[in-house]
């Protein structure tokens, strides 16, 4: 059986109260105490059960989601899956809960961020594009004691912060590769669309996508990126306008989380089903799109997953503790229209 507090007490010789005031890091105790206490705890084995000490406790976990205020039916997905974990981890001193700001200003995502202190919050899971402004807010906050993973948008490798998202730039070659393979070698130029370019996924996205496509398919070339900025008016314009200016196209990569706009734009400029399309994220528009011709394949990431990882990774940060590297990898999933679940 695993060793218990008792076990722990009488191996180093003393009481169960001095015990407690080891594990919780509280003060009045003795160095030589607390060295008496950790040499104990490497003798016997002892791993503390942090589940059982923060329920008799009362502890919680308050967990924020940081989400853009634009956006649709992805975002829609993230929060409804952020609502759902706040019921099922209650039971587990989670309060999880999300913010909307503004992510075309990041003098406000910085001010926002300002406004939060860990006496009301331990962790923030930050989507929100790369700017000095918020990584420099992000850092204050880490500073302050308010630990911070980057969701969807952000360093894929080891840095400041935990990344919870897929590997963007895989992402992007992944969706190279599918218009070269299924474009059967007919020469023309691929649109490439995202919400806006500042965003490090879409720039991840952007890299992956170009160094597939140049490398293995010369007879296709992609066109400079259309920014929307999720303004469904401006969406429809620009691709109107490159539609015109551009009879040659035979592809569209749809780089942003929210396709809807893109391809409502698409269906009423062009015939989207003489093109091949390769959009992001599973959402109710997107998979109308791939029931109905006007999408070819989704590159996708499972919301649920998303959320859960982010709450693992930031309990893991408050408890001081290490993680299984391999449960937070989020697949990059491809859909069509076949392979789509009822």
């Amino acid at each position: 059986m695993r060793p218990t507090t008792k076990d722990l007490a009488k191996e180093a010789g003393v009481s169960l109260a001095t015990v407690d005031r080891v594990l919780n890091g509280r003060p009045g105790v003795r160095n030589k105490t607390v060295e008496a206490v950790n040499a104990a705890i490497e003798k016997i084995g002892f791993v503390r059960n942090l589940s059982a000490a923060n329920l008799a406790k009362g502890k919680q976990y308050r967990f924020r989601f940081m989400l853009p205020a634009h956006g649709d039916q992805f975002l829609g997905e993230l929060r409804a899956r952020i609502d759902e974990a706040n019921q099922g981890l209650g039971v587990e001193g989670m309060v999880l809960s999300h913010q909307e700001v503004s992510h075309s200003d990041p003098h406000l995502i910085a001010e926002t961020l300002s406004q939060i202190g860990p006496d009301k919050v331990d962790g923030v899971a930050l989507m929100a594009p790369e700017s000095p402004q918020v990584r420099d807010a992000a850092l204050r906050l880490k500073e302050r004691g308010v630990h911070v993973v980057h969701l969807i948008s952000g360093k894929q490798q080891a840095g400041d912060f935990d990344f919870v998202g897929i590997d963007n730039q895989s992402a992007g070659a992944t969706a190279a590769r599918l218009l070269g393979r299924f474009n059967c070698r007919k020469e023309g130029k691929v649109v490439v669309i995202a919400e806006t370019m500042n965003a490090r996924d879409s720039l991840e996205r952007r890299k992956g996508f170009d160094m597939v496509l140049t490398r293995d398919y010369p007879h296709l070339s992609a066109l400079p990126s259309l920014e929307t900025y999720g303004d469904p008016r401006r969406t429809r314009d620009v691709i109107a306008n490159v539609l015109r200016n551009n009879a040659d196209v035979v592809g569209v990569y749809i780089m942003s989380s929210e396709a809807k706009p893109a391809l409502d734009a698409l269906a009423a400029e062009s015939d989207p089903q003489s093109l091949i399309v390769v959009a992001h994220e599973l959402t109710s528009r997107t998979r109308d799109a791939l029931m109905s011709g006007e999408a070819d394949a989704l590159i996708a990431q499972n919301p649920g997953h998303l959320v859960r990882s982010a709450v693992r990774l930031l309990r893991a940060h408050c408890d001081n503790r290490s993680v299984v590297k391999s449960q937070e990898v989020i697949r990059i999933e491809i859909l069509i229209k076949e392979n789509l679940s009822v």
